[in-house]
């Protein structure tokens, strides 16, 4: 957006956290996404269903999304959830990365697990919370510092490789972390930037290519999402809004060595933001299809890349007045080519547009969501109102006092080396999303294939987790996604009474009948699961016996054992 409203700004409280980054080599998984012609689609080849919506904040001098001071993240996040919203845009300020800087604007009685935070450990949070609900998240280089938005994407202040410096390290930070899926280089290029004109300093398709082709030198499976800009485009003449000109694609295509990336991602604003030409037009609104396919929308019709409308929205949507018009007529076209958008935005402090949520930051803003109604599809797992809860029957206990893991079986191990018991046919594989020493989760993520023969039934077997408490608090667990459903995944925690090196107790992963079987020679697919205690303090991971933070991709793991019938057929038991 050109403008923001003013917000509302509570007493600063300091507080400073460290980053939980990841390491490892770029590795793929099921949850993110590619593009073919001018679809988005994921790993298997199906076709994205998005619902999007922009929440800012994190961009302003509060370095926090806005609303928190008046409800908790959790709440703001159910109630989009329950709405069908699964993708978020999110805007930032490369300043909130530089040291010292403090979120403000939060109510911390309504988040208390958000105290002590810096801004890129509350994006950390936000990340979490969003992929706990089945979101997507694509970041948003919305200004390189809050004070204001900037023409090109550096600034004396922000140089181009800080620009790039902290792209990349955004981008190694979530590696592995598909809930965030893609990079938005820099919002709104407009004014002296160029595009095509080959000057490096001010052709913005260059500066595109240059940060695009870091970010997936680090991490190939995001995808890089590139604006437009609004006029300066060679061989071309005319101009249109902030962002919104992508006439340069046809001849001056933005080029990634990474093929399959490359999303655009036009902005388009009503009347309500700033008097245009084609609102005058006296074949106003059945004029707006042309203007929307010259500067843009021509890039999906001829299946150049797909488009993903960054950011679209205004005050009006009734049948009568300007805006309404055009902004219904948007709507309608982005149904009609069914295009990838996210709405401006969930804020009502949205000074030229308004929001989806009213002034009191609580109210859905009912007219504007019929509106989007028209293109709102099925979602798997964003239209969830709440956490991920175990299926009925696999409940998750506490541990019960005095109970024990079993002792090892002699002759039931499997190889020290992590090969395989070729007695059972299974195989453990393990990455972890988060290499973070501390954290106030655990993530693990399991892969059970099947060498054997026969087919398996996922419900004849548990998978065991190894960890240490650090504390007496109760244990809570969550699947956040599993190809076999997450409603088929349940889990248990056990004390281990003498607690073991690496080791005083462990979580036992279960499967439902309708979880199916493993045929020969296939796989589970991933089982994603979380654990954090219940005030959310940090575990101490480095000596747990189960992680190993160097594993970010699928590797064959014999510290996290496996059992069928309730004989250990994987792995090695601390």
């Amino acid at each position: 957006m050109k403008r923001i409203g003013t917000c509302l700004l509570l007493a600063a409280m300091l507080v400073s956290g460290i980053g939980a980054t990841a390491a490892g080599k770029p590795t793929s998984s099921l949850g993110y996404y590619h593009t073919s012609g001018n679809r988005i689609v994921d790993t298997q080849g199906k076709p994205a269903s998005f619902n999007g919506v922009n929440w800012f904040g994190l961009e302003t001098d509060n370095f926090a999304p806005h609303g928190l001071w008046t409800r908790s993240m959790d709440s703001m996040l159910d109630q989009l959830a329950k709405e069908g919203y699964n993708l978020l845009r999110i805007p930032y300020t490369n300043e909130m990365l530089l040291p010292g800087k403090k979120p403000t604007g939060i109510d911390y009685a309504k988040n208390p697990d958000l105290k002590g935070l810096t801004p890129l450990r509350l994006l950390d949070k936000l990340v979490q919370k969003a992929g706990k609900r089945g979101m997507k998240i694509i970041l948003d280089r919305h200004r390189p510092t809050a004070s204001g938005q900037a023409e090109r994407w550096y600034t004396q202040s922000v140089p181009e490789k800080t620009w790039i410096k902290d792209w990349t390290m955004l981008a190694k930070r979530y590696l592995a972390n598909d809930t965030v899926i893609g990079a938005d280089l820099h919002n709104e290029p407009h004014g002296s930037v160029c595009w095509g004109c080959g000057d490096s300093a001010s052709d913005w398709r260059l500066a595109a290519e240059r940060a695009g082709n870091a970010i997936l030198a680090v991490n190939p499976d995001w995808l890089i999402v590139v604006e437009g800009v609004d006029a300066n485009v060679k061989g071309q003449s005319g101009s249109y809004w902030w962002g919104g000109n992508l006439k340069g694609v046809r001849k001056y295509p933005v080029r990634l060595k990474v093929p399959n990336r490359l999303v655009y991602s036009p902005h388009d604003y009503g009347p309500g933001v700033s008097s245009q030409p084609w609102f005058a037009d006296q074949k106003f609104p059945a004029n707006l299809s042309g203007v929307w396919d010259a500067n843009w929308g021509y890039v999906h019709k001829e299946q150049i890349a797909p488009i993903l409308l960054g950011e679209f929205g205004g005050r009006n949507v009734d049948s009568a007045s300007k805006e309404g018009k055009w902004q219904n007529a948007l709507v309608d076209y982005i149904g009609r080519n069914d295009l990838y958008w996210t709405y401006w935005s969930l804020n009502p402090n949205s000074g030229d547009t308004g929001g989806l949520l009213l002034d009191d930051w609580q109210t859905w803003n009912k007219p504007k969501q019929k509106m989007l109604a028209r293109v709102m599809k099925p979602v798997n797992g964003g239209a969830k109102s709440a956490a991920p809860k175990p299926a009925a029957g696999l409940a998750t206990p506490k541990p019960t006092a005095g109970s024990t893991a079993p002792k090892p079986t002699t002759g039931s191990t499997a190889p020290a080396s992590g090969g395989t018991d070729f007695a059972g046919g299974l195989v453990v594989q393990y990455k972890t999303s988060s290499s973070a020493a501390e954290d106030n989760m655990i993530y693990a993520t399991f892969n059970i294939t099947n060498t054997g023969k026969t087919d398996v039934p996922l419900s004849e077997m548990k998978l065991r987790y190894y960890f240490t408490k650090d504390g007496s608090e109760e244990l809570k667990f969550w699947c956040d996604w599993a190809q076999v459903g997450t409603d088929t995944v349940g889990g248990t925690f056990a004390p281990i009474e003498p607690a073991r090196t690496g080791a005083d107790g462990y979580l036992e992963i279960r499967f439902a009948a309708t979880a199916g079987s493993i045929s020969a020679g296939a796989q589970s697919g991933d089982i994603q699961v979380r654990i954090a205690k219940s005030d959310w303090s940090d575990f101490n991971k480095t000596d747990d016996y189960s992680f190993d933070g160097t594993k970010t991709s699928f590797n064959d793991w014999n510290k996290v054992t496996l059992y069928r019938k309730g004989k250990l057929i994987w792995g090695i038991e601390p």
